[in-house]
């Protein structure tokens, strides 16, 4: 048996080292299709995909900037630009969005959950097909006017952002800690 497997040297790209080529239609279609082979009780498909790329990812940067000078009317305008610049780090973002149904036999936050699911399925299989990643949330994930730009509806919740790219850079792997650190046996 081989003790190697290949997601254990995915780790997170920082947003700004990610450039073109991002993972093209058919690409993010493979990558979509992994990330909905999450766990999902009852086969709700709580979740849905959001996908920026392009001018989109302007559009986007103003809906951030208004978005903050309504939460901070006063905000220092680096820290403005900065917001702004975050949906122009990478070629690629994906939002991922937990679509909640009313269900009497699966709560919300196995719905929640199998959202996450799908978005960790999105790096790993980014990772597989040998481009970059990293989910992002922030006070932007958790908006309203946010929200609303994007068109969610009431029962839906930005899970993160999650951008996408080629690392510009090569990112050291990062150190994961022995399980045994993590692990406890219930006897």
């Amino acid at each position: 048996m081989n003790d190697s497997l290949k997601h254990l040297d995915r780790h997170s790209t920082p947003a700004k080292a990610l450039t073109e080529p991002a993972p093209d239609d058919r690409q993010l279609r493979l990558i979509l299709k992994t990330a909905m082979s999450a766990p999902d009780h009852g086969r709700l498909h709580p979740y849905r995909f959001i996908s920026i790329r392009g001018q989109a990812r302007h559009k986007l940067s103003e809906v951030f900037g208004r978005a903050i000078m309504q939460r901070e009317p006063d905000v220092d305008p680096a820290y403005l630009k900065k917001q702004k610049d975050k949906p122009l780090r990478s070629p690629l973002i994906v939002v991922v969005v937990a679509h909640l149904i009313e269900s009497p036999k699966i709560p919300e936050i196995e719905q929640m959950l199998s959202a996450g699911a799908a978005a960790q399925n999105i790096l790993l299989a980014s990772n597989a097909l040998g481009f970059g990643s990293i989910w992002l949330t922030g006070d932007n994930a958790y908006d309203p006017y946010v929200c609303g730009e994007l068109g969610l509806a009431e029962n839906e919740r930005i899970i993160g952002f999650i951008y996408l790219g080629t690392p510009a850079l090569e990112i050291p792997p990062r150190p994961i800690p022995e399980v045994s650190t993590h692990l406890s046996h219930w006897e």
